[in-house]
């Protein structure tokens, strides 16, 4: 039975309608389904529901960070200090584009403008540097939770922010170790996709990251946090 949305955020309610594409374990495209019934945990664990997503990490001339709190009125993982920008690109013609991730950056360029009012001419779609994917399952209370391949994008650009309050609670730019810092700081929560790609990977390309474009692309979809 969907559970009743009445009690959360009328725009973010809203926002449950988007259509999200449906992935089998090697990220072929299955379908379409909308947000919401792509993030019940009972779903998740009845079906194995698994959608394609995104994250980018957005760094300023001195290999600084930029890093979002998510906003209170988000219905998943509200409050909690995540990556630049996270999303899904969704099920229509100029997101399901396959070839060199288009469609996902595409999507990068739309939500980066959504939530952080960063306009698209300062983040070409060809300056996204894409890594590799990660597939992850992650509870966020015991309604809803993430279970996604997630494509992980890198840009290296100066960018003007006008930041959507309904998305975002706040902002920073951070250098490694005062990223490392939040983490050691049991008061500052972290969304768990942004803490398994910063065991996992981050720091390692972070410390690549005036030559990320040399970075060879890893075409192994990493399986984290099983």
């Amino acid at each position: 039975m969907a559970p009743d949305l009445k009690e959360y955020d009328e725009e973010q309610v809203r926002l449950m309608e988007e259509m999200c594409i449906l992935v089998d374990e090697n990220d072929n495209n299955i379908g379409a389904d909308s947000k919401k019934t792509c993030h019940l945990m009972s779903n998740i664990e009845s079906t194995n529901l698994l959608h394609r997503a995104f994250s980018v990490f957005l760094f300023d001339d001195q290999n600084r960070l930029l890093l979002q709190q998510r906003a209170t009125e988000k219905i998943t993982f509200p409050n909690m200090w995540t990556n630049t920008c996270c999303s899904h690109p969704l099920n229509i013609a100029s997101e399901l584009i396959e070839k060199d991730q288009l469609g996902v950056r595409n999507a990068a360029q739309r939500k980066l403008d959504h939530e952080l009012g960063i306009k698209p001419e300062q983040v070409p779609l060809d300056k996204f540097k894409y890594l590799t994917r990660i597939h992850y399952l992650a509870p966020s209370d015991g309604q809803w939770g993430e279970h996604e391949v997630d494509y992980i994008l890198f840009m290296k650009a100066n960018v003007t922010l006008d930041v959507n309050p309904n998305e975002i609670r706040d902002v920073k730019y951070v250098t490694p170790q005062e990223l490392k810092d939040m983490f050691a700081d049991p008061n500052v929560p972290m969304t768990p996709w942004f803490k398994l790609i910063c065991n996992s990977f981050l720091f390692k390309w972070w410390n690549q990251l005036d030559t990320i474009e040399s970075v060879e692309v890893d075409n192994t979809i990493h399986r984290l946090g099983f």
